[in-house]
């Protein structure tokens, strides 16, 4: 064997001992500069019978991508594969390599480089042109992932994770996460109660008897399917998303309020300007150091400003201590006082007393969410980074390829274990 021909199989890291190359050159071909390098693969065995009693009968030449540093200057192996007849059992056939597969021109060394990119929050476009191939080899790739991911109907965590993300076509997908690992579960089309059921159901019994907890936002038919689905499960209400309701109901009550007074009025100005201060948390309002503010002509303490504004309706006074109550009650974690303001008799606007039925009608859920470690913290984190996949494709059209990048980028597949998938 030619020290020509281990420089470059060390150079380009091609480990078949078939194949043989002979020499490189630059060529420019469309005004692009490529590196070539020639090469040819034999074939010393019939892949039927295994003899070595054969007829060479030609070459096929193949122009096959191969990896590059620089996408500026890609590389080519010309790769001239031999035809042969098997002497023996009659049968023609034609060299084949590990290299590439039969019929395609894109090295599987590309393919699995190309897979590591994708796991990377990256368009595919960029990816495309990076590795001097096309948008739709890249999107083959991605397809070709999908058989890799497959549901374990004989088991499910103990503790799931229920909400939904925005994703093709602006359509809402349910999306279920494991509470420990933070791992998907499953992302389903829709978000509706059928699809939910028809996909769990094909677990079996005994799986979805060992869910212990489902945590979940205020969606109406979500504690309903829980509890069809998983018989000893806990339904938890998540505690962010109480609060968003109580922090919504009251800032809709404020504003209607507001709208009661004259623009010009001080009463107007107390509840417009200041409206991010009203939704603090009390204790964290400066209630010591006084700033001055140009609406109000004054030097006022955020203490100051919230108390002065509360005092023009005694119904949002009632209101802001409910929520204020009840955040507190939240983060201290402290049952007693949630039960105490849900059977509360204070009048109070009618978003808030909204709010303070929900949380009735879902009352264990409710108390669930105070004492329970689990949220759907986890999951806000999850759709976050499936809105930056989202952003970086500038949307997707088709369901399956966001659903295979929200796996790859979950690292589900490690670049170490690229090197298996053989596209």
């Amino acid at each position: 064997m030619s020290s020509l021909n281990d420089y470059i199989k060390f150079t380009l890291d091609v480990e078949d001992k078939n194949i043989i190359f002979s020499d490189y050159s630059n060529e420019n071909i469309n005004g692009k500069i490529y590196k070539i390098y020639l090469a040819e693969l034999i074939q010393p065995t019939c892949p039927y019978c295994r003899s070595t009693n054969l007829k060479h009968n030609g070459h096929y030449v193949s122009n096959v991508r191969f990896i590059t540093a620089d996408a500026s200057k890609p590389v080519t192996i010309r790769l001239r594969k031999q035809r042969v007849l098997c002497n023996d059992c009659l049968k023609r056939s034609m060299a084949q390599s590990n290299l590439v597969n039969k019929g395609s021109y894109i090295s599987n060394t590309s393919k699995r480089k190309i897979l590591s990119a994708l796991t990377e929050d990256r368009s595919m476009t960029s990816i495309a042109r990076e590795h001097n191939v096309s948008v739709n080899t890249v999107q083959r790739v991605l397809e070709a992932c999908s058989s890799k991911f497959y549901d374990d109907f004989d088991h499910l965590p103990e503790h799931l994770a229920f909400d939904e993300f925005k994703g093709v076509g602006k359509k809402l997908h349910f999306i279920c996460l494991d509470g420990d690992t933070h791992k998907v579960v499953q992302i389903l089309r829709t978000r509706f109660k059928p699809d939910i059921l028809r996909y769990f159901y094909k677990f079996t019994p005994k799986a979805r008897a060992m869910v212990k907890t489902v945590t979940m936002d205020l969606n109406c038919y979500y504690p309903l399917v829980a509890r069809e689905l998983f018989p000893n499960a806990q339904i938890v209400i998540d505690r962010f998303h109480m609060v968003q309701m109580l922090t919504r109901s009251f800032n809709i009550f404020r504003v209607q309020i507001m709208k009661q007074f004259k623009k010009q009025s001080h009463e107007y100005k107390l509840l417009k300007s200041p409206w991010k201060l009203y939704l603090m948390k009390y204790d964290k309002l400066n209630k010591t150091t006084p700033y001055y503010d140009w609406h109000f002509k004054d030097c006022l303490t955020q203490e100051h400003v919230v108390l002065d504004g509360l005092d023009c309706d005694q119904t949002l006074e009632n209101t802001y201590w409910v929520m204020q109550d009840f955040m507190t009650a939240i983060q201290d974690n402290d049952e007693k006082k949630v039960i105490h303001l849900l059977h509360s008799k204070q009048s109070v606007g009618k978003q808030m007393h909204q709010t303070l039925l929900t949380f009735k009608h879902n009352y264990t859920g409710v108390l669930n969410g105070i004492s329970s470690n689990y949220s759907n913290g986890c999951l806000e984190g999850v759709n976050r980074k499936i809105k930056q996949i989202e952003r970086t494709a500038y949307g997707y059209r088709n369901f399956k390829h966001l659903l295979i990048r929200i796996r790859l980028e979950e690292n589900i597949i490690k670049e170490k274990e690229s090197n298996s998938y053989l596209i």
